[in-house]
């Protein structure tokens, strides 16, 4: 009996103040949208993040007139280091081969192998890769770079190639979140607006109310539902679009692109039980926050 009551109040509400009611409607409409999207994101951007991390690794370039006994021996070197994972051997015929798969017309134009055999160093923390390469090129008296063993001819790191990627996929993280955070105050405060001018326009009668005894609770139950409302239809409206989107944009390309089909992301089953949670709440957080000043009276 009561629900029905407080439902019908809180639609009554609506009406009355339509032009604010949308407007928060929409507020949390976009912000569900930013959400829906920045939560796979920041998931498949961390787990594609850590892949490239994991595959950092220092490249040990032997000279041309290298034997098979010094890359054993610098390998045995390379090894006793201090933050080294692994060790890989590539003779320079395996390089090729590897290479011409990927470019073959141009390895064809060259004739001959010019790829040296080279050693591939996993770093036990990629962050340390620089470190590694230092120590296998230390810094000389007269501030020059030697290597660890004649044998060797130059030393290279993927890491600053992997610092942009990681640095990029950072900055996609931050401004989606910080977008994200913006729009749930936006519509935390559009809502706890709408109920501020549903609160004023029934002012008198909430005077009323409380004058014959009515308690806190049953006053601000219309208002809480107005706002739940408010916050559902924008979540259901959100995933709508979300699935319109998957449907149409995203399940096609997951076969072209692996960042789409990365598994760690998020279910959309789950997606839209958490888009309806957070709908709900920002909308239950902005009456609160009017209520809580207006029923003090």
């Amino acid at each position: 009996m009561k629900l029905g009551f407080f439902t019908r109040e809180a639609f009554t509400s609506i009406s009355r103040n339509a032009v604010p009611s949308f407007a928060a409607l929409a507020s949390v409409l976009v912000t569900l949208l930013v959400l829906g999207v920045f939560i796979p994101i920041v998931q498949a951007t961390t787990g594609a993040a850590n892949d490239v991390r994991g595959q950092v690794i220092v490249n040990v370039y032997m000279k041309s007139d290298a034997t098979a006994a010094d890359a054993q021996r610098v390998r045995t070197q390379l090894t006793a280091l201090d933050g080294v994972k692994s060790v890989q051997y590539v003779s320079k015929d395996t390089a090729y081969a590897q290479e011409r798969r990927k470019n073959p017309a141009a390895y064809d134009l060259l004739g001959s192998n010019p790829l040296p055999d080279t050693l591939r160093v996993t770093p036990t923390n990629p962050d340390n890769a620089l470190a590694l390469v230092g120590a296998i090129e230390p810094q000389t008296p007269g501030g020059g770079r030697t290597t660890i063993d004649p044998s060797i001819d130059s030393v290279g790191s993927s890491k600053d190639n992997t610092d942009k990627i990681l640095t990029a996929t950072r900055v996609v993280k931050l401004t989606t979140g910080l977008l994200a955070a913006l729009l749930i105050v936006a519509s935390v405060l559009l809502i706890s607006n709408t109920i501020r001018l549903s609160v004023f326009s029934r002012r008198r009668e909430i005077q009323v109310m409380k004058l014959v005894g009515a308690t806190d609770g049953f006053i601000r139950w219309p208002f809480v539902l107005e706002a739940v409302i408010l916050g559902a239809l924008g979540a259901v409206l959100a995933i709508l679009l979300l699935g319109v989107m998957k449907v149409a944009l995203v399940d096609p390309l997951v076969n072209d692109f692996a960042l789409l089909s990365a598994p760690s992301t998020i279910g959309f089953g789950v997606l839209v039980a958490v888009l309806l949670g957070a709908g709900i709440g920002v909308s239950a957080l902005g009456s609160a926050i009017s209520l809580r000043r207006f029923l003090q009276v």
